[in-house]
């Protein structure tokens, strides 16, 4: 019996190896299929991707910053390698603050109707925008408020009157994330 408990813990570690090293295949051959051309012609271009699951959202280059006056505070950050990115800092009317980067466009789900109030850019409505694989609140979809409440996921990803801001905390880059895998030494020839 003293034999099968001090085994225990080594079958443990090799089932936590195959785990490990089972999700970094997941993470880095999850989208290949499916973002065949669009990657060939981001190549070279940071991924952004959500936090909560590795779920590819953006590339550094769909970056677009859009100002407004009703920010508490704006600064230049590097938060994409060496690129410099506009952060501003809002707060809703519940008093949470979330500092946000604008991008022209990301792989998000929107949630309409669209709404106007307490919209942090005057003449747009805004919805909340979810990663579409873990549901994670990552920011807001931002179109303009003449629009109807409700439109086409084409046509908000078509427009460029329409902008996305995504928490910046809830955002990994990806060769952040590629730097936190290790291969452990077992997998190591």
């Amino acid at each position: 019996m003293s034999g099968l408990l001090r085994m225990q813990p080594c079958l443990q570690q090799q089932l936590e190896r195959l785990f490990y090293f089972w999700l970094l295949l997941c993470l880095r051959f999850d989208s290949g299929a499916a973002c065949g051309v669009e990657e060939q012609q981001h190549q070279g271009d940071k991924l952004i991707l959500c936090r909560a699951c590795g779920h590819e959202l953006a590339y550094a280059a769909d970056i677009h910053h859009v100002p407004s006056h009703l920010a508490l505070s704006s600064c230049n950050d590097t938060l994409i390698g060496d690129k410099r990115v506009n952060v501003q800092l809002f707060e809703n009317p519940q008093g949470h603050r979330f500092e946000v980067i604008t991008l022209r466009k990301a792989n998000v789900s929107k949630h309409w109707p669209a709404d106007e109030r307490f919209s942090w850019y005057p003449g747009y409505s805004w919805t909340v925008a979810t990663c579409p694989r873990c549901k994670t609140h990552l920011g807001w979809a931002f179109q303009p408020s003449d629009w109807p409440e409700t439109i086409t996921r084409k046509k908000f990803e078509e427009s460029d009157q329409t902008f996305v801001a995504l928490i910046t905390h809830r955002l990994l880059r990806e060769d952040f994330a590629s730097s936190l895998l290790v291969t452990p030494k077992s997998f190591m020839s």
